[in-house]
């Protein structure tokens, strides 16, 4: 059988009839490694500290289908906080289409030194602003033995979705969370929903933020919103004013229960 381009998602990834991907974005990885210039330390391994300390458990982007755990895109934003961080890694279509990213990202459990005090926090971006929601529905159907979510944070294509999700109906709750009765029912203390003003996707993240706001969930809904930039601008310029302004907020936005 000849082999076909069946979504050219360039300059991204291209999709094939017979299974293979080609992924051309986010290919750039780093290793476990000490960061000589902000003494932040990565590790493959846990450590037990005497000092009780959030977990911060964070999901690439990349539209189930391209970026990793270890995207070098991902690395610049623990300076100033005090946590231990956790990069998930999940399966990525294809080879594996959705559900496999959701249920390869539940929290951390066996192994992890969480006391019945321990909070989390779960920062996202893109497509990992989606696994975040549904993990919040499948943890507000579930107890973890204590284990408190301090907060979460979001920073918000059909093509895209329908390869990572062969699938979909086009409406199905995983994509259109504003639709789901169980909105309610996300146990969370406070929620950063973050929109970039030049992204197309800007209008679903004030529609949830909105939603969010409107329903009996008891937490804190707060909203920010950056005018001129788009998609994932913070992490392409990590450097540039916006993306300053953007981490300090994450930042203060974490830090509030640390």
């Amino acid at each position: 059988m000849e082999t076909e381009v069946l979504y050219d998602l360039s300059p991204f990834a291209r999709i094939f009839n017979d299974c293979p991907v080609e992924r051309l974005w986010g290919t750039d990885t780093v290793p476990p490694s000490l960061d000589k210039k902000t003494r932040v330390q990565s590790k493959d391994r846990q450590s037990v500290f005497l000092q009780k300390l959030p977990v911060l458990v964070y999901y690439h982007g990349g539209c189930f289908i391209f970026e990793t755990a270890w995207s070098l895109t991902c690395r610049n934003y623990l300076n100033d906080l005090v946590v231990v961080a956790v990069s998930i890694e999940y399966r990525r279509a294809p080879p594996d289409p959705l559900p496999a990213a959701y249920d390869d990202s539940g929290l951390p459990s066996s192994g992890w030194p969480l006391t019945p005090h321990s909070h989390g926090n779960g920062p996202r971006n893109s497509a990992g602003a989606n696994i975040v929601h549904n993990m919040g529905i499948r943890l507000g159907e579930i107890k973890l033995n204590g284990i408190k979510i301090a907060g979460i944070m979001m920073s918000f294509y059909e093509m895209f979705w329908q390869a990572a999700n062969p699938t979909t109906t086009g409406c199905d709750l995983l994509i259109n969370p504003m639709q789901d009765m169980r909105l309610s029912g996300l146990d969370w203390n406070k929620v950063l929903v973050c929109v970039a003003g030049k992204n197309v996707l800007k209008y679903i993240g004030r529609y949830y933020k909105e939603a969010l706001s409107q329903s009996v969930c008891s937490g804190v809904v707060e909203g920010m919103e950056t005018p001129g930039e788009d998609h994932v601008f913070h992490l392409l310029n990590p450097g540039c004013d916006d993306a300053v302004k953007l981490m300090k907020k994450l930042v203060s936005f974490m830090n509030e229960d640390t």
